[in-house]
């Protein structure tokens, strides 16, 4: 066992100055982290940002190129054993063997774990409610649905009850129904005391199951924090207008709108911050249609984790066209 870092009890997960680069490609650059000991931390980035790379290293799947990590008082890199033995990992492609059944896939699972038979067949009754996909758990993986896989590769990574589980993902791909599924079953885990890694683009998902987030972009931790202290931060509601063409001449126009603190155009949307948003979301109506531009739609609400996001980095966390993967 490793000392150092992992001497501290109540610490999960911790890296100091973690870095893995790919030629010339600085997926993780420089990344501390301090996940406590039963906390489900929200990890948050836009595809590219490097949080698969990170999990990636934190599950022993990659070797720092410099820094330290540690998970549940390990070494990734010195220790990789003892950090296998107690996490469990549901990654973003799922890597089940399609001539197998899901059963047996789970008995494979907890015997490669060192649990005897009567201990994963105890194991599995305590998983079905999880799997939740009937008697397709005796059907051949090939048969099953991008959503069977996904909870099935959730269930395979708590056969052996780990102490640390990473999610990277992990609702990607599943419809409304099985997304709240797995939110729930998330809660429930982190209730017995599993400290939960969690890597999304969801907003919602972050904000609705994480104590903590970490907003990465292009390899750097650029905040932490509550999603309710990192949202309160901006100090200010959000109006959201999105125009026809003009968005520039609609901004300059705006800005000039009494109780107004900041606008900024992305595209043809432009976000409009105010103290109290309520008071003038009606002026900056009037603003816009005096400047001659054709709105689309005028929204007034509350921060959301992508507001932040933005504020941080000049950009949206959810990106179309791009796709993460172990290189970025």
């Amino acid at each position: 066992m490793s000392i150092g870092l992992g001497a501290v009890a109540d610490t999960a997960v911790r890296t100091e100055d973690l870095r893995r680069f790919f030629e010339n490609t600085r997926a993780v650059d420089g990344v501390d982290l301090d996940v406590k000991t039963g906390e489900i931390y929200g990890f948050l980035g836009p595809n590219g940002a490097g949080k698969s790379t990170l999990v990636h290293v934190l599950c022993t799947l990659l070797l720092p190129t410099s820094g330290r990590a540690e998970v549940a008082g390990f070494d990734v890199a010195h220790d990789p054993v003892d950090v296998r033995l107690r996490i469990g990992v549901a990654l973003q492609e799922a890597s089940l063997d399609p001539a197998q059944s899901g059963i047996e896939l789970l008995r494979l699972q907890g015997r490669l774990y060192g649990l005897t038979k009567e201990e994963v067949e105890e194991r599995l009754k305590d998983l079905t409610r999880l799997i939740d996909i009937g008697p397709a758990l005796g059907h051949r993986i090939k048969t099953y649905s991008g959503g069977m896989r996904r909870r099935l590769d959730l269930a395979a990574a708590l056969v052996h009850n780990p102490q640390v589980l990473f999610l990277d993902e992990p609702t990607t791909g599943l419809d409304p129904a099985s997304r709240v599924r797995v939110w729930d079953e998330v809660r429930r885990l982190n209730a017995e005391g599993i400290t939960i890694f969690l890597t999304t683009q969801y907003l919602e998902e972050a904000d609705a199951l994480a104590h903590r987030v970490g907003i990465i972009n292009e390899g750097h931790l650029i905040k932490e924090g509550t999603p309710t202290d990192l949202k309160r931060a901006l100090g200010s509601d959000v109006i959201i207008a999105r125009v026809e063409d003009g968005a520039e001449r609609a901004c300059n126009a705006v800005r000039e709108v009494a109780g107004v603190d900041q606008v900024d155009v992305h595209g043809d949307e432009l976000t409009v911050r105010a103290l109290d948003g309520s008071a003038v979301l009606s002026p900056v109506a009037i603003a816009l249609d005096g400047c001659g531009v054709r709105v689309r739609d005028l929204t007034l609400r509350e921060p959301t984790l992508d507001d932040v996001f933005l504020e941080l980095t000049g950009g949206h966390i959810q990106q179309e066209g791009t796709s993460d993967n172990g290189d970025a």
